[in-house]
């Protein structure tokens, strides 16, 4: 796992900025993550739907099975697939 310093981020309309704070998957497939959550963030309000959009988009695009788990409090314990991981804040 890695977590750059430089690592990228963007900052939707009306959203705080999303920044990586751990990741485990190829700088392409970053980019592309981040713009599905950029897209989700700017285009819905509630969490949940928020979560289903990033899901749907991921598993169309870099097949199934993913999980997203979108909101402010929460506890969670997750093992992944090695280089299908990103942890956004």
């Amino acid at each position: 796992m890695s977590t750059p310093a430089d690592a990228p981020s963007s900052e939707p309309t009306g959203a705080s900025k999303a920044v990586i704070k751990n990741v485990d998957m190829g700088e392409e497939m970053q980019a592309q993550v981040i713009a599905i959550v950029t897209y989700a963030l700017e285009q819905h309000t509630v969490e949940k739907d928020i979560a289903a959009y990033i899901k749907r988009e991921c598993d169309k695009k870099f097949n199934p099975t993913w999980h997203v788990v979108v909101g402010r409090n929460f506890g969670s314990y997750v093992t992944h697939g090695t280089c299908f991981f990103i942890r956004l804040t």
